[in-house]
């Protein structure tokens, strides 16, 4: 099964936004401009994102240059404000991740963070002045101070975790009634992804790990996150919860995942299985599967 959000045809062309010129040149009639309500995406029934020209643009929008396809400069422009509130409270986000084709889907959600960063990146962190977009979108600088701003990758660990045969899974309160998934949380400074694991197990559920296993990763848009899955053992089961962060942690059966998963999208009567676009349904399918 694909990664949602992997797997892009953008050529990303750095030597394209490192050239002034010949950006300014690729600027024309023949550019693609990629159509957007706010963050979410414009799309077709089948699936297709929908594309105009750079004439569709406001007069005054900053213009991001997404990269090159079938010949052809992409561009997206930065709407006048950056998201608000969670993904998950964003329904048009959701039907788009289920309803775009996958190579359509790792498009947007590379076009939705690099705008997403620049609507909320309008002054300098150093002086507070405004900054102006340069390489054709991948910094920001300012006229103030000189400082360089650049598009930001939040790294994120989530991991399954085993003991005796079964797997620790978590549910935060917004969570739909019975869905479980893996314990994550971001990397903080001086950390390595291995110490990040181990902390955020610990934190959460009071589980101490061992034996960190890198899986997969998954970039992830909302606002512009890596998940880093990871695999990693325990030597005790028992769990000590950290409420502010969990509603609840368990402990459960490769059979009880495997029905789960046979459910279907509703999942059974005590459990619905992480969605298909989330990393943790990866994590969770190879865990059963390998």
């Amino acid at each position: 099964m694909t990664m949602a959000f992997v797997g892009s045809p953008l050529d990303r062309a750095d030597d394209i936004r490192n050239d002034a010129e010949r950006l300014a040149s690729l600027m024309d009639w023949r550019a693609r401009l990629l159509k957007l309500d706010g963050l979410a995406p414009v799309h077709t029934d089948d699936g297709q994102l929908e594309w105009g020209t750079l004439a569709d643009a406001a007069p005054d929008a900053d213009l991001v240059f997404l990269g090159m396809l079938d010949t052809k400069a992409c561009f997206a422009a930065v709407p006048g404000e950056g998201a608000e509130g969670p993904a998950y409270a964003q329904p048009a986000i959701w039907r788009a991740m289920t309803a775009l084709e996958p190579a359509e889907l790792a498009l947007y959600g590379g076009a939705r963070s690099l705008v997403d960063w620049h609507a909320r990146h309008r002054f300098c962190a150093r002086c507070g002045q405004p900054t102006v977009l340069a390489k054709g979108g991948w910094q920001r600088s300012c006229g103030g101070c000189s400082a360089q701003h650049f598009p930001r990758t939040d790294p994120v660990t989530i991991m399954a975790v085993e003991h005796q045969g079964k797997l620790l899974l978590g549910r935060q309160p917004r969570f739909p009634p019975k869905m479980f998934s893996a314990l994550a949380g971001f990397v903080e400074p001086g950390e390595s992804i291995e110490e990040a694991v181990a902390r955020e197990v610990f934190e959460e559920a009071g589980v101490r790990v061992r034996d960190v296993q890198y899986i997969a990763s998954q970039p992830w848009p909302f606002p512009s996150q890596l998940m880093i899955g990871c695999f990693a053992l325990a030597d005790d089961g028992a769990l000590t919860i950290d409420h502010t962060e969990l509603e609840e942690a368990r402990w459960f059966t490769r059979e009880e995942l495997l029905d789960a998963r046979a459910a279907g999208p509703d999942g059974n009567d005590t459990l619905v299985f992480p969605r298909s676009f989330a990393i943790a349904h990866h994590l969770v399918t190879w865990w059963l599967d390998r």
